[in-house]
């Protein structure tokens, strides 16, 4: 199995700001979120663009986050800041609004916005908490999924102790969602009519470990990251977990550990994981020509991190894009 140190890491670009949400196409472009309100653009040439939201609707605390490409180049961007919801980022910087309420209640910090294979948009809010921190909490369990799709939006699950990232596996029968506070990798199938069934565990992590992004292999695993503890990991199709990297600080994990048990686990731990050379590991992709070069973004570096695997990643809905 493949264990690696951050002697086998490799750098990309510079002077990036909170590169959270980091994706790969076929045609060499690499794309990552950034804070200061838009998309960071790294070119298999070696240039390099900022895609700046100037036009349009765009938040006064614009900050994105969890973000997919659609087919016709212009990114669905979930926006993290207090004001919420999700927006479209053309390659102009003009912004319109996707979603910004569910219910009659408007949406709070939106983690991520997921653009499927079949033009279904999934969409993860964490808590329903106006302060995100207050469900830094393994008792507490309201955050939810909305699905967009031809019928319109709706809350298809809720209940998640703190949703992060979601994704539907290549498959196309089940939608997949890290369990950040909750600390697990949980699935549900999918119906025919896109309601989801009941919900199933693929993996529990271990300690120390705060699961964030993840994505598929072309051999039925899952590569997860976990920011605090900056920890890399593969689980197998069998639910096998197997750490593939583990750059964070053993004493500050330890203290995130027993706080995240007793109940007190707050930012400050969160922005500790910062100091790793990952500078908090926060997602994952795969790209390269061969699909067998992993990325990383993160929520405090100012790059990318990138290292090769030995099974190729699974083609993603954008990898042609």
């Amino acid at each position: 199995m493949l264990t690696l140190t951050p002697d086998d890491l490799t750098f990309i670009g510079h002077d990036l700001v909170r590169p959270e949400c980091v994706l790969a196409t076929r045609a060499g472009a690499l794309y990552a979120s950034h804070g200061g309100g838009g998309i960071s653009c790294l070119f298999k040439d070696g240039r390099s663009e900022l895609i700046r939201a100037t036009s349009g609707d765009v938040p006064e605390d614009f900050i994105p986050n969890g973000y997919s490409l659609m087919p016709d180049g212009r990114f669905l961007i979930a926006n993290v800041g207090t004001s919420g919801g999700v927006f479209i980022l053309a390659r102009d910087g003009s912004v319109t609004c996707f979603l910004d309420e569910i219910d009659g209640q408007c949406l709070p910090a939106t983690n991520f916005a997921n653009y499927d294979a079949q033009g279904r948009v999934w969409i993860s809010v964490s808590t329903t908490a106006t302060n995100r921190d207050l469900a830094f909490n393994k008792e507490i369990a309201n955050g939810y999924v909305i699905l967009v799709d031809e019928h319109g939006a709706r809350i298809v699950v809720d209940d998640i102790c703190f949703a992060n990232e979601n994704k539907v596996d290549p498959s196309g029968e089940w939608l997949y969602v890290h369990e950040t506070m909750g600390r697990a990798l949980i699935r549900f199938p999918i119906a025919d009519d896109n309601s989801l069934g009941p919900r199933q565990t693929v993996a529990e992590y271990e300690s120390g470990i705060f699961p964030d992004g993840f994505e598929f292999d072309a051999q039925g695993g899952i590569w997860c990251t976990s920011v605090v503890s900056n920890r890399v990991v593969r689980v197998d199709a069998d639910g096998s977990q197997h750490t593939v990297l583990d750059a964070g600080d053993p004493e500050l994990v330890a203290r995130a550990e027993l706080a995240y048990q007793c109940g007190e686990f707050s930012r400050e731990f969160l922005n500790g994981g910062g100091d790793s050379v990952l500078g908090n590991c926060a997602s994952i992709g795969f790209g390269g020509d061969d699909l067998k070069t992993a990325f990383l973004g993160s929520l405090q570096a100012d790059r990318i991190t990138s290292f090769r695997v030995p099974v190729a990643g699974a083609v993603p809905p954008h990898w042609n894009f």
